[in-house]
């Protein structure tokens, strides 16, 4: 099976190699990588360029343009697809293994999967081997969505016909466009999935829902947001439980 694997870039050019690099490592090799710029104004169109022209493991597909932001790109990549599976891969992080594609892609062999996801860790920019944050995706439950928990995003690969069913990430979301997709995902179209015990991707510290309190007062009334439009009931009380259980994500 084909996966497909989507990178969001904007003046990436600092971050972007290590992203293309992970890419080609991974040993599985039915790879469709598709890359949406949003008419970066520094080396990145370079970079991707390059990568596009010289890489012959798996296919590229990329494209520089304007666009209203990351979901607008994640969407964008979406309807480029052509894989069974699709998954998506920041700019700014890389996967852990090179194995990562290759394990999560087995349990897809059962046709009546719709998703798979695993773990994420954090660095900060400079220390690639020291963890600040493990993000376990283990205790996930469609249940435990009211109290904002979700699967790790970047480890979410899900099969194409999912997203053509239930359509794309809804751009009047500021921050919190992927907890409202995955609250329609598990909660409204109850997919099938599976949990895998594996680090998928190492992220950066300092993206959108991360980064400060005003983030994290928005990403409050998004996901709050998001359950009460799916029929889903919780309140930012709720919601904010989550941070709770996250302070033992940290490492010291």
């Amino acid at each position: 099976m084909k996966v497909s694997i989507i990178t969001a870039t904007y003046n990436s050019a600092k971050t972007l190699q290590d992203t293309l690099d992970s890419v080609l490592r991974q040993d599985y090799h039915d790879i469709e990588h598709i890359i949406i710029d949003g008419e970066s104004t520094d080396s990145t169109v370079d970079l991707i360029r390059n990568y596009a022209s010289k890489t012959t493991r798996h296919t590229v597909k990329w494209v520089s343009e304007k666009d209203q932001g990351i979901y607008d790109a994640m969407n964008k990549g979406i309807a480029m697809c052509t894989g069974d599976v699709v998954g998506i891969l920041n700019s700014d992080d890389y996967f852990t293994s090179d194995n990562v594609v290759s394990n999560l892609m087995k349990p897809f062999s059962d046709p009546s999967l719709d998703a798979v996801y695993g773990d994420i860790h954090f660095i900060h920019d400079g220390e690639p081997d020291k963890v600040t944050r493990y993000y376990s995706s283990k205790i996930f439950s469609p249940f435990w969505v009211r109290f904002g928990f979700m699967p790790a995003h970047p480890s979410l690969y899900v099969r194409r016909k999912v997203y053509e069913k239930i359509g794309p990430y809804k751009l009047d979301y500021k921050i919190g466009a992927d907890f409202e997709m995955v609250v329609r995902m598990f909660c409204v179209h109850k997919i099938k999935s599976e949990y895998l015990k594996q680090d998928f991707v190492t992220m950066r510290n300092g993206g959108a829902s991360t980064n400060g309190i005003c983030s994290h007062r928005l990403l409050l009334r998004e996901d709050t947001r998001a359950c009460r439009e799916n029929g889903i009931y919780s309140n930012q009380f709720l919601i904010a439980l989550k941070y709770l259980y996250k302070i033992f994500e940290f490492r010291f």
